[in-house]
């Protein structure tokens, strides 16, 4: 979860005024606060770029016209923030992303304006390679090389233990994004941008020992809606066996297989669910550790779907997918569910939807 104080966190179970704030970055180097009457910001880590947003404005002079218009929104961003007014004269606004401006449209004549924006990793996505390129050396030094080719100010911030890939060449056309994704994943970790707009290398925490970051609870002074769960075994595997070889570093084909070794899991590799492995393979990884660590993140994100659950809660704009969330429902019952997706809505009304990826009961 981003870090907000104590006083935000027990303040969106109570009556507040909701805080938000919209910045226009023109290529002109001047910075627009937006008036604005509603949109949202959504985050999916399941989707390759993971943060996009929508906003409603009444001004319809944000429709670019004129070539210097168009020259001035063309790689503009937007910086979206939402937060409480505490009543005192203070506020606290949390970040919940940096985009680029992608879309700008609506009535010329009397509004509303829509702008939707995706998140910075889009830059680097669409940034495709126009020769061939060959990615070496350890794990955070190749992103950092892909990032920055895109966006040479960017922030990388790391927290994971860096290890060596093995040399990885794409082709021309090759998407930039998928191959930082690609890099990660040889560590068994993730790369986003977060809702500062810094890229992340990190990896999803383990719902078996992470501590819930917050609270769902029903009752008085709770800000729980309602909730869902449900199960599939629709495209769950138990197990992921990840291979690489790369014959450009004289690296013989390694394997290493990760499995749902936990007896108590309704995914068990050797329980009545039967064995469901699937494959991952790269040249990135070149030692049986590379392999464990890319299966171990393979298998988090193929076997989790089996418990699934959406919640209704009252908006929380600092949560982060991969959280920890301890739900009380009404009739007792408790239990961890870790966040996947959500919404962030702009304005007063609507809940706050969130997806989980998996769910564990809570003693």
């Amino acid at each position: 979860m981003y870090p907000v104080s104590d006083r935000l966190l027990s303040r969106l179970a109570e009556s507040h005024q909701v805080a938000t704030r919209v910045q226009l970055f023109l290529t002109t180097g001047e910075v627009v606060d937006l008036p604005h009457t509603g949109g949202s910001v959504t985050v999916d880590r399941a989707q390759a770029i993971r943060r996009t947003c929508t906003v409603t404005c009444p001004d319809p002079s944000l429709i670019p016209r004129t070539a210097t218009d168009q020259l001035a929104t063309y790689g503009a961003k937007l910086r979206i923030s939402r937060g409480v007014y505490y009543g005192d004269g203070s506020s606290e606004l949390v970040p919940l992303g940096l985009f680029r401006l992608d879309e700008v449209s609506g009535d010329v004549n009397d509004g509303p304006v829509t702008l939707n924006g995706k998140d910075l990793s889009a830059v680097i996505a669409d940034d495709k390679f126009t020769a061939p390129y060959t990615a070496t050396g350890t794990v955070v030094t190749a992103l950092t090389a892909l990032i920055v080719r895109s966006i040479p100010d960017a922030q990388i911030i790391s927290t994971i233990s860096d290890m060596a890939v093995g040399t990885r060449s794409w082709d021309i056309e090759g998407d930039a994004w998928a191959a930082c994704q690609e890099i990660a994943a040889a560590a068994g970790a993730e790369v986003y941008p977060t809702a500062d707009g810094t890229f992340a290398v990190s990896t999803l925490p383990d719902l078996l020992t992470a501590t819930p970051v917050w609270e769902i609870a029903s009752g008085e002074g709770g800000v729980y809606i309602r909730a869902s769960r449900g199960m599939t075994s629709d495209r769950v595997y138990n197990g992921v066996l990840a291979r690489g070889e790369n014959t450009t570093d004289n690296v013989a084909p390694i394997s290493a297989l990760v499995v749902d070794s936990d007896p108590n899991s309704p995914t068990y590799w050797s329980g009545p669910f039967g064995r469901r492995p699937t494959f991952y393979t790269s040249p990135t990884l070149t030692t049986v550790g590379a392999c464990q660590a890319a299966a171990t993140l393979q298998l988090a994100n193929t076997r989790t779907p089996n418990a699934s659950g959406d919640i209704a809660s009252l908006p929380n704009p600092a949560l982060e997918p991969g959280d920890v969330l301890r739900i009380a429902h009404p009739d007792g019952t408790r239990e961890l569910q870790q966040v996947a997706s959500f919404s962030v809505p702009l304005d007063l009304g609507g809940d706050f939807p969130i997806s989980t990826i998996a769910a564990k009961e809570d003693a």
